[in-house]
């Protein structure tokens, strides 16, 4: 028990820093206090509960579009892609995978429309390349999170140096909590390039100021613009991959879909509407019918009762695969699940779900999904010694380069492990008014195919980015997903007990949520976490240490 107690000890006397319980996003909605209880008894009230706190955004989407702070970053837009600069958001986690998916929507408008490209490219050379993301660890950290690295702003600092960073380009910082070193670390280095930087996050300034001094500094910096998206806690507790990255990417996507209207035959060029919070409050209320609710009831049942009988989900997708590669990755670390499995890893444990192109092999299915090449990093020792890395990574710097990113094998290839254990379910899914994705070479080795269309009502023309269909996507399979969860038990009340402990935050995190289910302070709770953590079975740390202090003799 010693090196717990050491451990526990050195986390409550020296990381007081990651002591985040203060911030709405890390706290219970009122809402959803029940959630799981709910979900067990009534599925389409616990799912109409989760789509109702999505209605937070609106009036902080109304307050942001009219704030100045809006209007320089679309400003800054357009004046950077009118002079050959570039944009560059950062993020880390899910706002990572959020600043991926805005690269990719730029680069797809340009590649499916060539005569705009043609028409712009000539007053803007090399247009489908002036946006660029930086996510922690790389594009390999879509896939699989790269354990440690949004605890260091050097890091954040290094990879965007590597990004190119220039004086004149414009850097996005996202982050949802508002206090992630990585990101925060991002901007720094922005500043030191010359670049015009935005402070992206959603916790209120006023108290990140007051509790988190490397928030504040950023805060506080007149250099940086700052856009404060809070809209209160999430639908369930800490998980930010829901209302606070929806709102991120409705506020920072229209913006870049604004600056193109304005390259676009030098303005009004795509016939885009002005109102972009009704146009979000008209997708809830599409989502949010019975029609909607019942279909995302079904699309639950149907996941809940394969996982829960030991069967595999694969999704096939098309123009939504990055949408959907968003979502089923995060489910990893928020609910402890096997993480994707890379090719010619046969000891690991198999995804509960995975995703396939149906029409391209791997390595054209990166290329089309991202609108380029993976791109990975190549650190080698001598670098995170440099960096003033953990000795973890000194001593065994992890494999994350292009090449490792193309053994998870998302193509229409022959998967056995997506068939070998049953039942198998393909679910093949599109945006409502798309034609569906073909057939899966393998189809006939699942045992159910199900067709899906996420609900989508919204002309296709009035969104060049697609803006309206990626936020359809992303409300629609983050509620699948939490629903499906909660229905197997994964979340208790709206915490999710199942949260991997692999950063500092998480820890903090996993801390707050033993503490709330088992009535003991904050540092019992810490050292109890590190008790488990000593002698990891696999399971989930925090729901075994949950088990193990409320029943003590099972």
């Amino acid at each position: 028990m010693t090196t717990a107690v050491n451990k526990a000890r050195d986390f409550i006397e020296n990381e007081q820093a990651f002591r985040l319980g203060v911030l709405p996003t890390e706290q219970s909605h009122p809402v959803t206090t029940h959630l799981s209880r709910v979900i067990a008894e009534d599925l389409r009230a616990g799912v109409r509960q989760l789509l109702t706190v999505d209605r937070d955004i609106l009036p902080v989407a109304e307050r942001v579009f009219a704030g100045q702070e809006y209007a320089a970053l679309v400003n800054a837009f357009e004046s950077a892609l009118r002079q050959g600069r570039k944009i560059i958001f950062t993020g880390c986690g899910a706002t990572g995978r959020l600043s991926i998916l805005l690269e990719a929507a730029w680069r797809a408008f340009w590649r499916d429309n060539p005569q705009a490209c043609a028409s712009v490219g000539a007053r803007c050379p090399d247009i489908e390349e002036r946006v660029r993301s930086v996510m922690a660890g790389g594009d390999f950290a879509l896939i699989r999170s790269v354990e440690g690295f949004e605890d260091y702003p050097v890091f954040g600092k290094y990879q965007l140096i590597e990004a190119g960073v220039a004086a004149g380009d414009v850097v996005v910082a996202i982050t949802e909590g508002g206090e992630t070193p990585f990101v925060i670390g991002t901007a720094w280095q922005g500043l030191d390039s010359g670049a015009t930087v935005f402070f992206v996050f959603n916790n209120p300034a006023d108290l990140l100021c007051q509790h988190v001094e490397r928030s504040r500094e950023v805060v506080e910096d007149e250099r940086i613009t700052k856009l404060d998206l809070s809209s209160g806690p999430m639908a369930i507790a800490g998980s930010t991959r829901m209302q606070a990255t929806t709102a991120e990417l409705l506020v920072v996507g229209a913006a870049l879909e604004t600056a193109l209207d304005r390259l676009i035959d030098d303005g009004g060029g795509l016939g885009l509407q002005s109102d972009r919070a009704s146009q979000f409050g008209t997708l809830l209320d599409g989502l949010s019918t019975d029609e909607g609710i019942d279909a995302l009831c079904d699309w639950v049942q149907v996941e809940a009762e394969t996982y829960a009988a030991g069967g595999r989900v694969t999704y096939a997708a098309d123009d939504m695969l990055l949408d959907v590669m968003t979502d089923t990755t995060e489910r990893s670390p928020t609910f402890s699940l096997p993480p994707f499995r890379p090719q010619g890893d046969d000891t690991a444990a198999v995804s509960w779900a995975f995703l396939k192109d149906p029409g391209r092999s791997t390595p054209e299915a990166w290329r089309h999904m991202l609108g380029r090449d993976p791109v990975g990093l190549t650190w080698e020792s001598d670098l995170y010694r440099d960096l003033g890395a953990p000795e973890g990574l000194v001593s065994a710097p992890p494999a994350l380069g292009p090449d490792a990113v193309l053994r998870f094998r998302i193509g229409k290839e022959h998967d056995a492990s997506r068939t070998d254990a049953r039942p198998a379910v393909l679910v093949r899914l599109r945006s409502q008014g798309r034609t569906a994705p073909v057939a899966l070479p393998d189809e006939d080795a699942y045992d159910r195919v199900v067709d899906i269309a996420i609900p989508f009502d919204r002309p296709v023309e009035t969104s060049p980015l697609r803006l309206w269909e990626h936020l359809a996507v992303k409300l629609v399979m983050n509620t699948v997903s939490t629903a499906t969860m909660a229905q197997l038990g994964y979340v208790a009340g709206n915490w999710m007990v199942h949260v991997s402990a692999s950063n500092k935050k998480l820890i903090d995190r996993s801390i707050r949520l033993i503490a709330s289910q088992t009535g003991m302070s904050y540092d019992h709770a810490c050292h109890e976490l590190f008790v488990t953590l000593e002698s990891p079975t696999g399971a989930s740390p925090v729901a075994e240490t949950i088990e193990r202090l409320l029943n003590p003799a099972a």
